[in-house]
């Protein structure tokens, strides 16, 4: 078979996603899988084996684009797919595959897709109650119940592409390393305070580790804060690697701690122990799938609600979360220190 998958627009989304890349090569184990992925996730998947090829979805949020997406769709003919799976929701995700003339093209209801599907799903969100779940049962033929179990999402990253990215990046790997992810695309009441990341990197620093800081480009400034007020003791890389490359340092380090966010889900798909801070988002609907993952929360009343800035004002959700409590849930067994 060859398949195509219409991957989603969140980093995050796209980790969780490679569930759904295994069982379909559980059950076809001599498939094609090629995905159809945003500029800024494409590179994310030369580190998933499962697929062969990744291919530009070139549309931004909202564009319809009628005419380029009948486009896309002839050119994806060449492709002579048996089956797509379109994981997002939305009508315009469709409308390519419809193009491509498809044979079997599957998804939820989402945005009235009649015909542009024709292996229309029916989300029943009690009984897949995770994104992992949903996107597993895409995988699976209509009616078939999941697995007692699902896969963890796993990230290839072979040591001589880390020591290769290490090297470029001039980076000193003599002392076992912690990678902090401080940023998170949603919004500001998702991430914990600067200045209690630089806090923690000082009492790391104090054990003898060493603090990467990873992110985007728009995550540098708020990066800088950090370094600057843990008076030096970290690296910003922030902005200065692509997302496959992050995957290498993440799985490079001894210990990520991270801010739900797309850089969580890579770290727990890497295999590394993974600290997930948690503030006005909850861990039940995506969490870190990872048996090494430790999700430290208060569980205030007033969360998580979800938004992307406190609707209250004060963020105790994070405020109140010290640096002290995430640093007694550090296994410094694992870290080597």
């Amino acid at each position: 078979m060859n398949i195509l998958v219409v991957g989603p627009s969140w980093v995050g989304d796209t980790v969780i996603s490679q569930v759904a890349l295994q069982l379909l090569k559980q059950q076809h184990p001599q498939s094609q899988i090629d995905y159809l992925a945003p500029p800024w996730t494409l590179p994310l998947l030369k580190r998933m084996p499962e697929v062969r090829q990744g291919i530009l979805n070139p549309f931004g949020h909202g564009a319809l684009q009628l005419g380029a997406r009948r486009r896309l769709g002839l050119e994806l003919r060449a492709g002579a797919y048996d089956q797509a799976l379109v994981l997002p929701n939305s009508w315009k995700s469709a409308l390519p595959l419809w193009f491509a003339g498809i044979a079997q093209r599957t998804g939820f209801r989402g945005e009235a897709r009649w015909g542009l599907l024709n292996d229309l799903r029916t989300l029943e969100p009690q009984v897949l109650p995770q994104m992992a779940d949903r996107f597993a049962a895409l995988a699976l033929p209509a009616g078939t119940s999941l697995p007692a179990s699902l896969p963890h999402p796993a990230l290839d990253s072979t040591t001589a592409q880390q020591q290769l990215l290490l090297a470029r990046l001039g980076i000193d790997t003599s002392k076992p390393a912690v990678a902090f992810c401080p940023g998170a695309e949603y919004g500001p009441a998702k991430r914990w305070p600067e200045r209690h990341f630089a806090t923690l990197a000082r009492l790391l620093a104090a054990r003898g580790c060493a603090i990467w800081l990873l992110g985007s480009p728009k995550d540098h400034a708020v990066a800088e804060t950090i370094a600057h007020d843990a008076a030096g003791l970290c690296i910003n890389l922030c902005g200065r690697t692509d997302i496959a490359e992050a995957t290498d340092l993440l799985a490079a380090a001894r210990l990520v701690v991270t801010n739900d966010s797309g850089l969580m889900h890579v770290a727990a798909a890497t295999g590394r122990p993974v600290i997930a801070l948690y503030g006005s988002s909850s861990p039940l609907f995506t969490p870190p799938l990872s048996a090494d993952a430790r999700i430290v929360t208060l569980n205030l009343e007033c969360s998580p609600c979800f938004k992307r800035i406190c609707p209250l004002g004060h963020l105790k959700c994070l405020n109140d979360l010290s640096p002290e409590r995430v640093f007694a849930e550090i296994d410094f067994a694992k870290l080597g220190t």
